[in-house]
């Protein structure tokens, strides 16, 4: 009988040693990732700049609101928020509060679902075979959490708000040029509010969204733009040793679920989130991180 029950039990044992892990110990180890981008013209200066996503960020969440100010230490040259910041609607103070003194820093932003809408429970299995953009397409939810709040909030700091927007910053020494998207997960998406050709006369060329879905890509990219920043896929949140992510949550493909990429013509950026949705509050081989990329001269 012991022999029956030895092989569930230890089973069951690596289970909750393994959501134990991935919920309390991986979701709090951030890392800070570091990359050369080089797409500046020869003889620029190297600008940084600091790319945060998917915070998700509910009150009491310490640990992650005192990681996001300690990156302030960087320097960076300009901060670039693609979304997913709030996941409640008590969390915009806090979120201010975690940003801190990069504030103070130049910075742009754009929204995710989820500063939208509260989180709500779902299979996480289905991320397999399907996104989660059907969702919000059947449930005709209005949003009730405090976006406007934290959109004039980061504007009255001086960010630039590329929700459908172009928009211009002088960063460092350069003139960027950038071009910012709604997230298409929610159907808020309107390229052609920003389409056309980038102006040759800015330094470098930034596209800005929330979820890298390949049309979008194939159009900044068509567009001239030179690096392209994107969030949402948490870079797959749960992956398999040698194998990678099991899921994106969008077009793209697992391979580029989260890193530095080319596009076509274009560099692209995905980065894989600060956070979880609290209603997944976990993350296995696939640490929240931010990153750092310095822009450098093309070779």
């Amino acid at each position: 009988m012991r022999k029956f029950y030895a092989a569930p039990l230890a089973l069951l044992g690596a289970g909750a040693a393994t959501f134990g892990y991935a919920s309390v110990i991986e979701r709090n180890w951030f890392r800070l990732r570091r990359m050369d981008v080089p797409v500046l013209p020869p003889g620029r200066p190297p600008v940084k700049i600091l790319h945060i996503s998917d915070a998700h960020l509910t009150p009491g969440r310490s640990r992650l609101i005192d990681w996001v100010r300690s990156l302030d230490a960087l320097e960076p040259d300009l901060v670039v928020n693609t979304g997913d910041s709030v996941s409640h609607r008590d969390a915009v103070g806090p979120f201010l509060d975690a940003l801190g003194p990069l504030l103070e820093r130049p910075g742009v932003f754009v929204y995710g679902s989820n500063d939208l809408y509260s989180p709500i429970f779902k299979n996480p299995l289905r991320y397999i075979w399907r996104t989660s953009k059907s969702d919000y397409a059947r449930d005709h939810r209005e949003p009730d959490l405090p976006y406007r709040e934290l959109g004039s909030s980061l504007q009255t700091a001086g960010w630039l708000d590329l929700n459908n927007r172009i928009g211009r910053l002088k960063v460092g020494e350069l003139d960027v040029e950038f071009g910012g998207i709604d997230d298409s997960h929610i159907s808020r998406d309107h390229y052609d509010k920003i389409a056309g050709p980038v102006d040759p006369q800015a330094d470098v060329h930034l596209g800005v969204m929330h979820s890298p879905e390949p049309r979008n890509l194939d159009r900044f990219t068509a567009d001239g733009y030179d690096l392209l920043l994107a969030g949402h896929t948490h870079g797959g949140q749960v992956r398999v040793p040698f194998y990678g992510a099991l899921a994106t949550n969008c077009g793209i493909d697992r391979p580029r679920v989260k890193g530095l990429h080319r596009h076509r013509g274009s560099w692209l950026h995905v980065s894989a989130g600060l956070g979880t949705s609290p209603k997944a509050p976990m993350r296995f081989c696939c640490p929240p991180e931010a990153s750092l990329l310095t822009l450098v001269p093309r070779r």
